[in-house]
Formats: C-alpha cells, sequence, structure tokens
C-alpha cells in the first residue's frame, strides 16, 4: 500500500519565478483553460485581443495604483485607463503571445498541470510577489502592509540610507510612500526551514552596483537576518555563475530541498529587454537538466509569474483583504507525480506554494497567506508511478545559457 505522506514522495521542491504576465496573456487560447481572446476597455466595449511577441517593447504599469485601475471594482476593464511609457495607449494591454513563441510553457503544461487560477497574494508588483514566494504577504503589523517597491534600489538592507517602502493601509486606499527602510525582520519560510535543518538555496543574478554585494533585486536581501548571516553566499548565491549555479548543483547532486531559481533580467520574459524570446527556453533548460538527473523522481518544479505586468486579463481576482489578491497569473506544475494534460481550476495564491512546502516537510504554517489559502498538493496524484521524464524542447539549449554572459540588469524594477 502506497504511503499518503506527500514527504514519502516529494523531496526537492523548485520554485522557478518569472516576470510579468497575466494569464490570459500567455493562455488565453490553451485547451480547456479559462482564458479569453476578447476584453473590454473602459466603459464596457467588447475588443479583440491582438496576438503578439513575447519580446514585447512596452514596460507596462504595474503598480497597486495600475492594479485599482485594472480591475476597477471587478469590471477588469480599467486596463485601457493606464499610461504606457507616458502616452495613453488605450490598447497596449490587450494583448496574448503567439503560443509558437512560448512553445515550452505550453508543451509543459500539456504534459503536466496548467494552474488558471492561480493570485499573487498582493495587488502590486515584483517586490511583493517576490516577497510573498518567501513569506506569504509583506504584513509589518495587522493594519499595515509593505506595497509598490522601494523608492531606491537596491530594494533590501542594501539600499542607500533615506529609502523607504510605501505602505498600504487597512482601510485606506491612497498609498503612504513614507514607509520603512527595506531590511526587514519578518520571518519567512527560511526560518521554518532552518528549524528542520531542511537545506534550501536562492539562485539569483546580481548587479554589481557601486561594489554593493547585495543584488539590486534579490528578496531575502530585504531580509536581514539572511543578508547579515552566514546564509548570505552561501544559501543566497551571490557571485558568478548566479542562477546558473543550479546547473552545477544539479550535476554534482547537491540540490537543496527547496530551491527558488530567479533568471537573468533577459531571460525572465519581462518587458523592455529589447527582442529577446530566451524565457521559455531557459525555464526549459532547467526543467531537462532536472529531468535527466537523479532528482526526477523526488521533485516537484513550480513555474509562475511574479505578477500580472499590467497585461489584460478577464478573471476578476477574489479580494480577501485590503492588499489582495492580485491579478491574476499562470503557474506550471512539472513532477512525475503531477497529473497528466491537468488543468486546475482550484483557486490558488502565493501562499498556496508555501503551504505545499510546509506539507511536505512538516513545518508548520508562518501564518501569514499560508494558512488560508488552498495547498498546490491537489494537482499531484501519488497513486501513479511517477513518470519518465520526456525532454522539453526549446529553441535554446542549456550550453546556450552556460555560456551567456550575465546582463548585469536587474531582473525588474517595478
Amino acid at each position: 500500500m502506497r504511503s499518503t505522506s506527500t514527504g514519502s514522495y516529494i523531496k526537492h521542491v523548485v520554485i522557478i519565478v518569472q516576470e510579468n504576465h497575466s494569464f490570459d496573456n500567455l493562455f488565453a487560447t490553451f485547451p480547456g483553460a479559462d482564458g479569453t481572446t476578447h476584453g473590454y476597455m473602459f466603459g464596457g466595449r467588447r475588443i479583440k485581443l491582438e496576438e503578439s511577441n513575447l519580446y514585447s517593447p512596452l514596460l507596462m504599469p504595474n503598480s497597486h495604483q495600475a492594479f485599482v485601475y485594472d480591475y476597477d471594482g471587478g469590471k477588469m476593464d480599467g486596463f485601457s485607463q493606464v499610461y504606457v511609457d507616458s502616452e495613453l495607449c488605450p490598447k497596449c494591454a490587450y494583448q496574448y503571445v503567439n503560443p509558437a513563441q512560448i512553445q515550452p510553457y505550453w508543451d509543459m503544461a500539456k504534459q503536466y498541470v496548467l494552474g488558471d487560477h492561480m493570485y499573487p497574494t498582493e495587488s502590486s508588483g515584483s517586490f511583493t510577489g517576490h516577497q510573498d514566494l518567501i513569506r506569504g504577504d509583506t504584513a509589518i503589523n495587522d493594519r499595515e502592509s509593505l506595497i509598490d517597491f522601494p523608492s531606491h534600489g537596491p530594494w533590501g538592507c542594501d539600499a542607500p540610507p533615506g529609502t523607504t517602502t510605501p505602505l498600504l493601509k487597512k482601510g485606506n486606499p491612497n498609498v503612504d510612500s513614507n514607509g520603512p527602510f527595506p531590511c526587514l525582520t519578518y520571518p519567512t519560510l527560511r526560518d521554518l526551514l532552518d528549524a528542520k535543518q531542511i537545506s534550501w538555496k536562492y539562485y539569483t543574478p546580481s548587479l554589481d552596483d557601486g561594489g554593493l554585494a547585495g543584488a539590486y533585486w534579490d528578496a531575502f536581501d530585504a531580509i536581514s537576518a539572511v543578508r547579515y548571516g552566514s546564509e548570505w553566499g552561501t544559501n543566497v548565491v551571490t557571485t558568478p555563475p548566479y542562477e546558473k549555479t543550479i546547473f552545477k548543483d544539479i550535476k554534482a547532486g547537491s540540490l537543496a530541498a527547496v530551491s527558488w531559481v530567479i533568471p537573468d533580467g533577459v531571460n525572465s520574459d519581462h518587458a523592455g529587454f529589447g527582442k529577446t524570446d530566451t524565457g521559455p527556453s531557459w525555464v526549459a533548460s532547467v526543467v531537462n537538466a532536472i529531468g535527466h538527473s537523479q532528482y526526477w523522481n523526488s521533485t516537484a518544479i513550480v513555474i509562475v509569474w511574479d505578477d500580472w505586468g499590467g497585461w489584460y486579463d478577464h478573471v476578476p481576482p477574489p479580494q480577501l483583504d485590503y492588499a489582495g489578491l492580485g491579478i491574476r497569473v499562470p503557474m506550471i506544475v512539472v513532477s512525475p507525480y503531477a497529473k497528466a494534460n491537468y488543468v486546475s481550476h482550484t483557486q490558488y495564491e502565493f501562499g498556496s506554494i508555501l503551504k505545499f512546502v510546509e506539507g511536505v516537510w512538516g513545518l508548520g504554517s508562518l501564518g501569514t497567506s499560508d494558512k488560508r489559502s488552498t495547498s498546490i498538493v491537489d494537482v499531484f496524484d501519488f497513486t501513479q508511478k511517477p513518470r519518465k521524464f520526456v525532454t522539453i524542447e526549446a529553441k535554446y539549449s542549456k550550453s546556450f545559457f552556460e555560456r551567456q554572459p550575465p546582463s548585469n540588469e536587474p531582473v525588474d524594477t517595478n
């Protein structure tokens, strides 16, 4: 009789974090998913979404204020009201990516699991999104949460003196720009993992900004106990080859139990990096490295986008508290135990990923959004034999990324 304990099967969780795409923007036409090729402009005018390239020059606003406009009280028609690159562009957000340009994502979704109701825990951009993926929220007390991004980079303890982080306050729709310095003392998943002596690692590119040791963007750079502790530079990879170290760790048999993988900016799917289409191949290269390694039969890979990037999505996010949920993003789960060709319509948020990790190792709860959220455990079928890995075909190979020089650009600045 097979065990019902998740930890009997999953020994490694790898969380790959891509940038700034809504669900409809990447999976509008995916069979069986809650996507659409039409949208509504402010006032109710119905328009057709335009098929577009993955490499977009548009830097779409994704602040909390942009969310308020886009959401428009649940009408999801305010995307036409947001400015883009200082010019009013009413139809810019109403696009979906040509599936041929993101074929690795679609192939993984078809073979494994696509979640079509995953929401960022908070209604803002990348700073809170990445904090939510290590913490579950950015609440600093029971009525205030960090929102948007710090006034100067790096976004963490390495920020220059005088840097502030905006606050969203319960009962007040306006953002207070005079929040705290972004060097935080709240607990993260790292604390629960360390307490149980479960290994973890955070792979991220770094920007050498005037000799600063910390990355321009690094979720754990904002966590004081990590930034100024012994885990900085060991658990948090801060020296070249940055995020590529995961290939070496897989090959060497030293993959941590829990890994976060943050790509170089040019591989992140983020708009504004020029005509770069390497993001899907980058993700495929990490998945393939795990799939062809000793770790395949014991690993769950979760691929998620940190925020909607300003792109149109037609599903109103449930508002569970004053800070969120944010606008829907895709989630792909790849594992030998993942259900086959399965679209999960379960409502998830970023805390759902943390809750799954907590369940695998019996870590207890952070008491943030992980407490209320539904674990992603329902996308697995542990009664099935582990499936044989099939290579994810991609335009660019792993060796391409191993040779690729770092861009020395932050993954995101909004």
